[in-house]
């Protein structure tokens, strides 16, 4: 079953983070990516550029409304997401566990929902 692992954290805490400690922590990540893809589990995953370039959309009465930003105002911001293929939602929390934001964010864990041809879930 897929799962995907949404990782939030605080953008101010990377901001305030010296290169020396964000290079660290970088490496963390480089290692679990590396870790995830030898286990078979990977499916994909990215890093998100910081919510200020982020764009909201809104459809109203036919008409696209744009706005700068995510809508909700939050102490954390989504970074990032692991996509995994596990046996387990247990197996999926003990991947998300291993992230490196755990320890100064949270990480979502959520499993995802597949579609038939027709649309119906699967």
């Amino acid at each position: 079953m897929q799962y995907v692992l949404l990782i939030y954290d605080d953008e101010a805490l990377w901001g305030q983070m010296g290169e020396e400690e964000r290079g660290r922590v970088m490496q963390e990540y480089f290692a679990y990516t590396s870790e995830l893809q030898a286990s078979g589990k990977y499916v994909g995953g990215e890093a998100l550029q910081p919510t200020g370039t982020a764009k909201t959309v809104t459809s109203s009465s036919g008409e696209r409304i744009v706005t700068d930003g995510p809508f909700a105002e939050t102490k954390e911001q989504l970074g990032g997401f692991y996509l995994v293929d596990v046996d387990t939602e247990d197996e999926a929390i003990e991947w998300a566990g291993k992230i490196p934001s755990a320890r100064f964010g949270r990480i979502e864990v959520r499993a995802v929902m597949v579609f038939d041809r027709e649309g119906a879930p699967a």
